[in-house]
């Protein structure tokens, strides 16, 4: 095995260790954003509940 056989390797183990990290960030950056929907929608439709329970009890 010549030396730039082992660069070689060595610099495709590296790329598939970011690519791995890069997919791990992904997901994690998909899960931060479907919790952010769901608080967001949570908070959407407590508003509209409220303009509801306050038009209902108005004088």
């Amino acid at each position: 095995m010549t030396t730039d056989d082992t660069q070689q390797r060595a610099a495709a183990t590296a790329r598939d260790r970011r690519r791995g990290a890069e997919d791990k960030n992904a997901y994690n950056n998909v899960g931060i954003r479907v919790l952010i929907y769901v608080l967001v929608g949570h908070l959407f439709a407590g508003f509209i509940w409220l303009l509801f329970y306050l038009g209902a009890h108005a004088k």
